[in-house]
């Protein structure tokens, strides 16, 4: 009789130790699903911050390429401005021209 009672009591003990380890399993398992969303959340957090601040180095670029351009294009045409225009000879090689054609 005494063999069944340890018997029993080793199985109520097995059994105990098996619900144990299963909500022990259980709760690793939240926690790992807890802890992966929240460094998902922190990663995506992460890329938006830093796509953010591509883009806005990128446009301040751009812009600073842009007014690069409009002053290398108003200095050039300052500068063919300033060329003096001869119309008498530009109209003499021009007639030049189409008498030879």
């Amino acid at each position: 009789m005494e063999q069944d009672n340890t018997l029993s009591h080793l199985l109520e003990v097995e059994a105990a130790a098996a619900a144990l380890v299963k909500d022990a399993q259980e709760e690793a398992d939240k926690r790992i699903r807890e802890n992966e969303e929240k460094s998902r959340i922190a990663y995506e957090d992460r890329c938006k911050k830093e796509i953010h601040t591509q883009e806005s180095l990128q446009i301040k670029h751009k812009e600073e390429i842009n007014k690069q351009y409009k002053d290398t294009l108003d200095e050039y045409c300052l500068e063919i401005s300033k060329i003096p225009v001869n119309n008498d000879k530009f109209a003499a090689l021009l007639n030049e021209y189409l008498e030879n054609q």
